[in-house]
């Protein structure tokens, strides 16, 4: 799906790059004698010297064990742990910080809910929608409880503009329907899917909802109760947080009637030796020790985000992402998949694309030889890939911290690598 040309980047009186940058020290670096230049955000997101900080300070000053022990240590992490909850909680608009279920990423909280919900509540006949463009962290855990309960699953297709067709979800939905779970905005299409509509027409049909927000959650606003939804699942790393920490959030009446999901320390009331009794929420699904430091940093990062704010960040992504489009769109060949940003000005800060006579792969390394940092492969979406009939895309990924001048750079090495592959004259992989 070719995307239509975009104007010239609009004037960036919002430029974030420039006040952010100093934040970041692996920014401030080569690679292969040239300036880093990281358009990977989408994979992992890079982290403030304020996150770093608090790891550290953690580690230095207040490690200990938490809710287990009377000494000044564990208060001291108890409380930190305990309050970067409910800093995830302010973040995404939870009612209660027991909504609030930390997980060591988000693919961890979906098998959470797959399994100590679907389990309970999937049986033969039973219906579970997803969509075509899901990463495999929402397709492989429904797959695996539908060979469990015999549900059966159905797939959402998207538009020619690389958006969830919704005349096909309402074609699906039915009174088998029991969960509709989708990605809030694609890591691969960049599409911001309308969560809040999606969501009502689910609860129409009795359905309950959850939404993967790791891609939504760095780049905008997000409210889980304007949204609607039943689960809403994030994830640490995405959100210049560190790796090993994820979260769960869920409607407090429905996290209630779930069981436990693994079993240990921590997550128990009472434990005897033929049976044991669970922990109010949110500890009954946090068996074990948690990732505290992980935790701690988490907050750490939310709350450095919520400084510079979510709108503020949007806004300069936007004028990054229209800026990308016009000169990916200049080069001969090219093809972006996903809703064009005069189409969808919401969309994700991305572009993934193919280029006529070049192979993904080999004009990322290329580009790294550059010193350009972009991905290339199928991004976790190989039925998507399918659907797009290409076996590989690369994909540009953008963050506030990235800059106009750096969008020139990649675009005008890309156009080098494009020019070099297609003067060897091998044919590309489809």
């Amino acid at each position: 799906m070719t995307t239509t040309t975009t104007g010239a980047a609009k004037e960036h009186h919002l430029d974030l790059a420039h006040l952010t940058r100093p934040d970041f020290p692996l920014l401030d670096q080569s690679l292969h004698g040239q300036p880093l230049i990281y358009m990977d955000h989408a994979a992992t997101s890079q982290k403030p010297q304020q996150v770093i900080d608090a790891l550290v300070k953690y580690y230095r000053c207040h490690n200990a064990n938490v809710h287990r022990g009377a000494h000044t240590l564990s208060a001291r992490a108890t409380e930190a742990f305990e309050g970067a909850r409910s800093t995830v909680a302010r973040f995404v608009g939870a009612q209660d910080s027991r909504e609030i279920v930390f997980s060591r990423n988000a693919t961890e909280a979906i098998n959470l809910v797959a399994y100590s919900w679907g389990l309970d509540h999937l049986k033969p006949g039973d219906e579970v929608v997803l969509s075509v463009m899901e990463h495999h962290s929402n397709l492989v855990p429904w797959q695996l409880l539908a060979q469990r309960t015999g549900a059966r699953l159905r797939h959402v297709g998207i538009t020619p503009h690389g958006e969830m067709d919704l005349d096909h979800l309402k074609q699906l939905l039915n009174e088998r329907t029991q969960l509709v779970s989708f990605v809030h905005l694609s890591n691969t299409l960049g599409c911001l899917n309308p969560a809040t509509e999606i969501t009502a027409m689910a609860h129409k049909v009795g359905a309950k909802v959850l939404v993967d927000g790791c891609q939504a959650l760095p780049h905008q606003l997000v409210d889980v109760q304007a949204i609607g939804c039943d689960w809403y699942v994030g994830s640490g790393h995405k959100l210049c947080g560190p790796t090993g920490i994820g979260f769960l959030w869920g409607r407090q009446q429905l996290l209630q009637t779930m069981a436990p999901f693994l079993g240990g320390g921590e997550m128990i009331a009472a434990v005897q030796l033929e049976k044991s009794t669970w922990a109010e929420l949110p500890h009954k699904f946090e068996a074990g020790t948690p990732a505290i430091g992980e935790a701690i940093g988490l907050a750490a990062a939310l709350d450095y985000l919520s400084a510079l704010g979510l709108e503020r960040i949007h806004g300069w992504e936007q004028q990054l992402t229209e800026h990308l489009f016009h000169r990916l769109q200049a080069i001969d060949g090219l093809t972006i998949y996903g809703p064009d940003p005069q189409r969808q000005p919401d969309r994700g800060a991305m572009a993934s694309f193919t280029v006529a006579g070049a192979h993904a792969h080999d004009l990322a390394a290329l580009l790294d030889n550059s010193g350009i940092c972009i991905r290339s492969g199928d991004h976790c979406t190989q039925p998507l890939h399918q659907q797009l009939q290409v076996t590989a895309t690369a994909r540009a990924s953008l963050s506030f911290t990235n800059t106009m001048a750096e969008i020139d750079h990649m675009a005008h090495h890309l156009q080098e690598a494009v020019t070099l592959l297609r003067q060897d004259g091998e044919p590309p992989l489809p």
